[in-house]
């Protein structure tokens, strides 16, 4: 039987009765998780703040600061020791790929989403060459005005609404979150985005992977098998950079079933 983290068991125990539910921290009365907009969540964590950061998957947690940062918090690790842990959550390698959090401040339990790359300046003697960045809902990115996708599924994922989400996505949305599922080779979201199993070694090889462009399904459409126009550049361990210009399959049961993504057939197509 498959072991479960404690954050993963706290999100079932939470999804199944939100009432009667412990946190299982320091015996503590379990709150709700909220998924606060980021105009209401940086004002619960301004600048110089100390809060705990608690990583959905592996339910390992850290502490740290907020430093800086308008449209998103920048943070750094506190201490060495934690610097250490976070690094343990990347298994080992720095990286960009984001991950589902819960903020834990003042008592409150907050839905975000941070990557695993030090970048910038730091201030604080922890290790930690830089700082990173934690999103909340409604937080952009240094270039864009709206939301990264892969960090708004990954507080979605926080929060427990990602099922929910999904199931009422039209057939674009479920294709680019099937995309950022390999992107941030995170294996639920796959789950509930793809008709088949993916081979776990096809999904280690993706080092990168970037939707350019995809075609859109008129409102209204009682089809049950969908084929959209897309465009993807990928970069395979190996295999470097290769290009698909295609189509993705997707599929329902019935008009009222949610849309999945025919992943085996879409891998085999560009030879993943």
């Amino acid at each position: 039987m498959k072991k479960l983290s404690i954050v993963s068991l706290f999100l079932m125990l939470y999804l199944v009765s939100p009432i009667k539910m412990y946190s299982m921290v320091d015996d503590e009365i379990g709150l709700p998780i909220q998924m606060l907009p980021w105009k209401e969540a940086k004002e619960h964590l301004p600048k110089f703040k100390k809060f705990t950061v608690l990583d959905v998957d592996t339910g390992k947690r850290f502490d740290v600061q907020r430093r800086a940062g308008s449209e998103h918090a920048d943070v750094q690790p506190l201490t060495k020791v934690d610097t250490k842990t976070m690094k343990e959550i990347y298994n080992g390698k720095w990286s960009w790929k984001r991950r589902a959090i819960i903020v834990i401040s003042d008592g409150e339990w907050i839905a975000a989403s941070m990557h695993g790359m030090p970048h910038g300046a730091g201030a604080l003697s922890n290790n930690f060459p830089g700082h990173f960045c934690i999103h909340f809902f409604g937080s952009t990115t240094h270039r864009t005005n709206s939301m990264d996708l892969s960090h708004k599924l990954m507080i979605l994922k926080a929060a427990g609404k990602l099922d929910e989400y999904m199931a009422i996505s039209d057939p674009e949305k479920v294709s680019a979150a099937f995309i950022a599922g390999l992107k941030q080779q995170d294996a639920y979201l796959l789950s509930l985005v793809a008709l088949n199993k993916i081979d776990d070694k096809a999904i280690r090889s993706i080092e990168n992977v970037k939707l350019t462009s995809i075609g859109h399904l008129e409102n209204g459409n009682t089809a049950l098998v969908v084929n959209l126009p897309i465009q993807v550049d990928w970069y395979i361990k190996n295999k470097g950079k290769k290009s698909y210009r295609g189509s993705i399959r997707l599929v329902r049961f019935s008009p009222l079933d949610p849309w999945q993504v025919d992943a085996k057939n879409f891998l085999l197509k560009n030879r993943i």
